[in-house]
Order: C-alpha cells, then sequence, then structure tokens
C-alpha cells in the first residue's frame, strides 16, 4: 500500500475563488503537512500535484475538478482527465466511482480496466455501501467514502458517516478510506477504529475561510 496504514493524509485543494488557490500555496501546505506528520497528500490539478510532488517526499492521491454541462461527476470525469493526473506525477488517482453517466460516455468498468492496464493505482470515490461493493469488484485499489453526503441519494447523511465506513471496511479486503466531514481529530480516531486505513481531512486543515466561517456562525448564534 502506497500510503502508510492508519495515517493521516491531508487535502491540500483550493477552487480558484478561494484565497488559497495557486500551486505555491498548496505546495506550501503540503509541506506543512509533512512537517506535522502527515503519510500523504491528496491533490487536485496537474499544476498543483506537480508542485506537491517537488514540494515533499510523500505519496500524492491526484483528482481533477471538472464541472461538464448535464453531468454530476466532477471528480476526474473523464479516462484523459486521469491519464493527465497521473502523467503530472499522482501516485494514486482518484475518481468518480458513484453510479451516475460520466461524460465520455465510458462505464467504471472501462475506466478502471484502463488505468490497471497502465499500472496505474485506483482509488474509487464513493457515496454508498453498493458502490462501494461494485467498484472493488471492477478493480479499483481503494475505496474511499469521499462523496457520501455529496449525491442525491445521499444529500442527507450526516457526516462523517462512520457506519457505511465500517461495513465496508469489514466486507471489503482492499483498503477502505475514510473522507468526507471530518472536523475534529476524534473523528479521525474513531475512523480508524471503524476499520479505516487511513483517514483523509481537508477542509477541517486546509481551508481557513471555511474554519473561521464556523466560527463567525457560532460566535454569531451564541450573540442572540
Amino acid at each position: 500500500m502506497l500510503i502508510p496504514l492508519h495515517s493521516l493524509v491531508v487535502s491540500c485543494q483550493a477552487l480558484e475563488d478561494e484565497p488559497l488557490y495557486g500551486s505555491a500555496i498548496m505546495a506550501a501546505m503540503a509541506r506543512a503537512a509533512y512537517m506535522a506528520g502527515a503519510g500523504g497528500i491528496r491533490a487536485g490539478g496537474a499544476a498543483d500535484i506537480a508542485a506537491i510532488k517537488r514540494a515533499v517526499p510523500l505519496p500524492v492521491i491526484g483528482l481533477v475538478k471538472i464541472t461538464h454541462p448535464g453531468y454530476d461527476v466532477y471528480i476526474t470525469p473523464t479516462l484523459e482527465d486521469a491519464l493527465a493526473i497521473r502523467r503530472a506525477g499522482a501516485d494514486i488517482v482518484a475518481i468518480d466511482a458513484t453510479d451516475r453517466k460520466r461524460p465520455d460516455g465510458r462505464t467504471l468498468g472501462e475506466v478502471i480496466s484502463a488505468l490497471n492496464k497502465e499500472g496505474i493505482p485506483v482509488m474509487a470515490d464513493i457515496s454508498t455501501y453498493e458502490e462501494g461493493v461494485r467498484a472493488a469488484a471492477l478493480g479499483a485499489d481503494y475505496i474511499s467514502t469521499t462523496l457520501c453526503g455529496y449525491t442525491e441519494a445521499t444529500s442527507s447523511r450526516m457526516l462523517p458517516d462512520l457506519e457505511l465506513l465500517g461495513r465496508l471496511s469489514v466486507d471489503l479486503e482492499l483498503p477502505v478510506v475514510a473522507e468526507g466531514g471530518i472536523k475534529h481529530p476524534e473523528q479521525a480516531a474513531e475512523a480508524l477504529r471503524r476499520g479505516a486505513s487511513f483517514v483523509v481531512v481537508g477542509g477541517a486543515i486546509t481551508r481557513p475561510q471555511q474554519i473561521a466561517a464556523d466560527y463567525v456562525r457560532a460566535i454569531n448564534g451564541a450573540g442572540k
């Protein structure tokens, strides 16, 4: 396994409209995570991945977020996107592994098979138990709960969904990854106790505007 067992992976990502957007800033975030003892980085976009690989000696889970009109899939939505992310230096490529249609017309099985043939480790970002089981059967190397809470079928779920994580960890032989909605260190520790091979945390560490907004909401609520 490329990512150390029971380690923290820090997601270093920022969108174009966010103040920390930029490869140099994401590389600095990755260096901070490395200094803290993280076992890996999750990063989006070829430029950020390449910069992070130059900055830290950690395995990188790579992806790209692209919106296609008429399609809900946006995490590494096409095979070509996945191959480009690999060329940028990603050690593992994360792809949307939900049951939604992909903009290039390929099935999930076709995408995973093509990546397997190239020797590219695949992280399947899923939202439900059934999607996790299917992705494992199709040849994914990792199953991650990344999209739980972010699809129509799971939008009402309370995050992190540790029950989903636990079921997948018991029933699957490949590494199951906890990601999505983890805001406190104790939640990360509990995810490991529930069977996660490692834990991915993003916004709670690397998105200061999101962290500050939580404080603002709490303070505003206390003042009423």
